[in-house]
């Protein structure tokens, strides 16, 4: 399955290239300090260039989202594909959910960012967003398939639970936010399925 490979870059010169990883730095350092709504202003003034350097490497806040986040959604999606032949397909699921998880508690506010992006075919994180909801229906789908989770149970519905936690988790603890998800996982399960 093509999980989204980044369309290649033309070569930069040597002073764009270190304005583009100084951006980088400091948007990855700000996002965890302030969360995803943080000024990209800001951030231009804290790496020290013009804001017409920071728009033209990023255009809008998601597309340096994506330069920040998207190696490691696709190693995500890449990770879904990976627990498929996990031998319960239910535990699979919930190593995958996990990974989600820890993967959108990041960055405060990027839970709200991914679930807009899923729906919006312009943003610049919408594929990498859509090959991580795939990867998870495969899992859910093997799930469904082996009666370890509910018949209603959709890939949305995961994304959705994973982001609620994450969500969660930013407004209480982490640990508070993880037993939202498992919660939340348990009432994945078919009523038949021992818990473990």
């Amino acid at each position: 399955m093509d999980i989204g490979t980044p369309a290649p870059r033309r070569r930069m010169r040597a002073d764009a290239r270190r304005n583009y990883e100084r951006l980088l730095a400091e948007a990855a350092a700000a996002f965890a300090e302030h969360g995803a709504d943080f000024s990209l202003e800001e951030i231009a003034r804290r790496a020290r260039v013009a804001n017409g350097t920071l728009y033209g490497h990023f255009p809008t806040r998601r597309a340096l989202l994506e330069a920040l986040l998207g190696d490691r959604m696709r190693a995500l999606a890449a990770t879904g594909e990976e627990l498929l032949p996990h031998p319960s397909p239910f535990d699979g699921l919930a190593a995958w959910a996990r990974a989600a998880m820890a993967h959108t508690t990041i960055y405060r506010g990027l839970g709200a960012a991914l679930m807009q992006a899923v729906e919006d075919e312009t943003s610049e994180l919408h594929t990498a967003c859509k090959a991580v909801l795939a990867a998870g229906e495969g899992l859910v789908a093997r799930a469904r398939a082996a009666g370890e989770v509910r018949p209603d149970v959709t890939a949305p519905d995961l994304y959705a639970l994973v982001n609620a936690a994450a969500w969660a988790g930013e407004q209480s603890s982490i640990p508070q936010g993880e037993r939202l998800l498992t919660f939340g996982l348990d009432g994945f399960r078919t009523s038949a399925t021992t818990r473990g």
